[in-house]
């Protein structure tokens, strides 16, 4: 099992920018971001396997961009143009089982412990 820690969340105004990280102890070929807002499920919303195929879920697209460091086991997630709709914990995840699409990454074996996004209207 991967180890995953997040880092970089916090609390921004309406339109503001975040940029998260994600820390892992070890390879998965696919990586990628999950949110849970208050009340509701996991969305997966960004994904990246080994060769650099992204998938965006479509509240995210043209906004958010993922990104991986495959040889020091790092994952980025960039957020610009932010909305309170886009508050909530975000975790890092990671599999080496399924296919790797934003859609998927609920079914990720791996999580990491979550960091929390605010935004304020």
């Amino acid at each position: 099992q991967v180890q995953l820690v997040e880092s970089g969340g916090g609390s921004v105004q309406t339109g503001g920018s975040l940029k998260l990280s994600c820390t892992a102890s070890g390879y998965n070929y696919c990586m990628g971001w999950l949110r849970q807002a208050p009340g509701k499920e996991g969305e997966g919303i960004a994904s990246i396997d080994n060769v650099g195929f992204i998938s965006y879920a479509d509240a995210v697209k043209g906004r958010f961009t993922i990104s991986r460091d495959v040889a020091n086991n790092n994952l980025y997630l960039e957020m610009n143009s932010l909305k309170p709709e886009d508050s909530g914990l975000y975790y890092c995840v990671a599999t080496d089982v399924g296919a790797c699409f934003a859609s998927t990454m609920r079914y990720s074996t791996d999580r990491g412990p979550g960091t929390r996004v605010d935004v304020s209207s």
